[in-house]
């Protein structure tokens, strides 16, 4: 594949100095990492290896990759080789794209704790998408789901949300045949809704009770027995699901 004229790496080598002093403060360590690992990958500051051919003998030197997992130069390869993967498990039927967000107020929760935010976000919507299916009032079907989690919006703003691919039917209850959903309509996104939002406040002040969040702001600052007390008033409508083209 050839080289693009232009890289990320090139604009952050140019422009990433004068950038980093206007946004001193502003900008996480993790961040600065990650811009100094795209800057110096595949250059002389990390070094090099000599590959060689065990037939010819023919002898390349190359720069070491960074392997950052934010790094287009190092990651597009294995992201197309992931995507390619995936189309292997795709099935000859429909398929929804859903997506589970999460408020403002717990997306600052999220930021300060993400190891257990992120999975509790992971447990809550794939169990939100299973029950709400298995119902036999609804498509009552065995479903699976491939979930990846995006942490920030368009604005490149913290915006943690699950994007997740379902094939629009499943198994049946016994196992022996395969259950459709309606033509281009998965399940109800108002049910959806209620159901993710329960499944995580409750995963969260579980969390919140066993000590296992750090830095909490006052929107977890309530009795356990009173779960409508969260500041939680614009959580409305945090599932979207549609059809794939």
């Amino acid at each position: 594949m050839l080289r693009p004229k232009l890289e990320l790496a090139d604009i952050f080598r140019a422009y990433g100095p004068a950038w980093r002093q206007a946004n001193a403060g502003h900008v996480s360590l993790s961040q600065l990492k990650v811009m100094s690992a795209i800057e110096t990958c595949r250059t002389e500051a990390l070094g090099g290896h000599v590959a060689a051919c065990g037939k010819c003998g023919h002898r390349h030197v190359a720069y070491n990759s960074c392997k950052n997992r934010h790094c287009p130069k190092c990651q597009g390869p294995a992201a197309r080789d992931w995507m390619a993967a995936r189309a292997e498990d795709l099935l000859p039927v429909e398929y929804f794209h859903v997506v589970f967000t999460l408020p403002a107020e717990i997306a600052q929760i999220a930021f300060w704790n993400k190891k257990a935010v992120y999975d509790l976000l992971f447990r809550a919507s794939a169990e939100t998408v299973m029950t709400i299916a298995a119902d036999p009032w609804r498509m009552g079907a065995q479903v699976g789901m491939t979930s990846v989690l995006h942490t920030w919006g368009s604005a490149l703003t913290h915006h943690p949300h699950i994007h997740m691919i379902v094939p629009g039917g499943g198994l049946s209850p016994d196992g022996t045949r395969w259950v459709p959903c309606r033509p281009d309509f998965f399940l109800h996104v108002r049910v959806l809704s209620r159901l993710f939002r329960r499944l995580f406040i409750e995963g969260l002040l579980a969390l919140h009770r066993a000590g296992a969040l750090w830095h909490c702001c006052r929107t977890l600052a309530v009795k356990d027995s009173h779960h409508e007390s969260m500041r939680l008033d614009g959580w409305h409508e945090q599932a979207q699901a549609r059809p794939l083209p």
